[in-house]
C-alpha cells in the first residue's frame, strides 16, 4: 500500500502577553418548557431535558444548563453532575409561576431560573461560568464550551438558519426523533407539541430505532471500500487569554481523532509554525488510546516542545491495526514548555498541525 499522508490543522493559537482577556460529546438539549405554573401550564416547574445520542456514557461533571433572554446575553446558570448512558435522558427542573399543573417527574438536577414561557435561549455548557453571547446569530456557537444551544421564539441567537418555535405555557420545544435529530439547526430539528418529560429513570431510545417492517422487496447491493485515512479535532482553535511573561499558561486539551482502515496501521506526529512576532515554548502532552502505542518522548505525561517546521515533526505514537469504530481518539494537552519569556506586549499566534501516515 502506498504511503498517504492527511492533515488537520490546529487553527490559530492565541497568547496576549501583558495585557486583559474557553461533539462532540453527543449530548443535546432535547426539550425545553418555559410555561411553568403559568395560568393553564401543563406543568408546575419549567425544564429543561437532556439527551445522550451517542454511545458512550458521558460525565456531566462541570457542566451547566444555562438561559438567558431573548435578547439577552446575561445567562443564569444551574449545575449539573452524574453521567447520562447512550439513549438516556436527563431532566432539570427549574422555576415555577405559581402552583398551577401537575408535578414533573423526580429531576436529575433543579435550578431556579425562570425561562419564559415563549421566547428565550437555552445553552448546554461543558463550564461553570456565565456566558457573555447571544446578542446575534452565531455568536454562542464561536464559544468552544458550548455543546448545545437552543433558540426558540424570537431569541436573537440560535443554531442553523432559525429559531425553534415560540413556545407556550402548554407547549415545549421538542426534538425530533425523540432527542436524535440534531443538524444542527434550530429550526429543522424542533417543533412545538405537548411537555413529555423525560428524566434517567426513562426507558431508553435508541438513535436510529423505531422501524417499522412492511412489505419487502430485495435487490443486489455491492460497494468496494477504499483506503481511508482521516484526522480530525474536536476544537479548530485554542485560546489561552492574557498572561505576562515569567508566567506559564495552564495547558489546553484537544481530542484527535484518527480514522484508518489499513490493516498496518498508522503514526501520528505534530509540528507546528513559529509564533509570530517572536516565538514562544509551545509544547503538547499526549495518552495513546486502546491498542496503540505511545512515542516514548512523551511517556510519563511530561510537555515535549513541538518543533518548528521545517523540522521533523514531534513522534506522537502509532497504532499495527486498524482503528475501532468511530476512530482513535488521542489525547492531548497544548501547553508550553517553559515560562513565557520576556516579550513585547501583543497578540501572537501559531498554527499546530496533527499529521497521520499509513505505515
Amino acid at each position: 500500500m502506498s504511503r498517504a499522508v492527511l492533515l488537520a490543522l490546529l487553527a490559530t493559537v492565541l497568547l496576549f502577553p501583558a495585557a486583559a482577556d474557553a461533539s462532540a460529546a453527543n449530548v443535546v438539549i432535547s426539550q425545553v418548557y418555559g410555561g411553568g405554573g403559568n395560568a393553564g401550564a401543563t406543568y408546575r416547574n419549567d425544564y429543561v431535558e437532556l439527551f445522550n445520542a451517542g454511545a458512550a456514557n458521558i460525565d456531566l461533571s462541570g457542566w451547566t444548563v444555562q438561559y438567558a433572554t431573548a435578547a439577552g446575553t446575561s445567562w443564569q446558570a444551574t449545575p449539573v453532575s452524574g453521567t447520562i448512558a447512550p439513549g438516556r435522558y436527563y431532566l432539570v427542573q427549574l422555576a415555577s409561576n405559581a402552583d398551577v399543573g401537575a408535578s414533573l417527574p423526580a429531576a436529575d438536577a433543579t435550578g431556579t431560573s425562570n425561562l419564559a414561557a415563549t421566547t428565550g435561549k437555552v445553552a448546554l455548557v461543558r463550564g461553570t461560568a456565565g456566558l457573555t453571547c447571544g446578542a446575534t446569530a452565531g455568536s454562542c456557537a464561536a464559544d468552544p464550551l458550548v455543546e448545545d444551544l437552543v433558540g426558540y421564539g424570537s431569541a436573537t441567537d440560535f443554531e442553523g438558519t432559525g429559531s425553534a418555535p415560540a413556545l407556550s405555557s402548554t407547549t415545549a420545544g421538542l426534538r425530533a426523533n425523540a432527542g436524535c435529530s440534531d443538524t444542527g439547526d434550530n429550526a429543522a430539528d424542533f417543533t412545538d407539541g405537548a411537555p413529555l418529560p423525560r428524566n434517567s429513570a426513562a426507558s431508553a431510545h435508541a438513535c436510529g430505532s423505531g422501524s417499522t417492517q412492511g412489505p419487502s422487496g430485495s435487490a443486489s447491493v455491492d460497494l468496494t471500500v477504499g483506503s481511508v485515512l482521516s484526522v480530525s479535532l474536536d476544537r479548530p482553535s485554542l485560546s489561552f487569554g492574557t498572561f505576562a511573561a515569567g508566567e506559564r499558561p495552564t495547558a489546553l486539551p484537544e481530542r484527535v481523532t484518527v480514522s484508518s482502515n489499513n490493516a498496518a496501521g498508522y503514526t501520528l506526529t505534530s509540528a507546528r509554525t513559529a509564533f509570530a512576532p517572536a516565538d514562544l515554548p509551545l509544547a503538547l502532552s499526549a495518552s495513546a488510546p486502546s491498542g496503540a502505542t505511545l512515542a516514548g518522548a512523551l511517556s510519563g505525561g511530561a510537555l515535549v516542545p513541538i518543533p518548528v517546521s521545517p523540522a521533523a515533526g514531534l513522534s506522537i505514537g502509532s497504532k499495527s491495526a486498524p482503528s475501532g469504530a468511530g476512530g482513535d481518539v488521542w489525547l492531548t494537552n497544548v501547553g508550553f514548555a517553559s515560562p513565557l519569556p520576556l516579550v513585547p506586549t501583543g497578540r501572537y499566534a501559531a498554527t499546530v498541525t496533527f499529521t497521520a501516515l499509513a505505515r
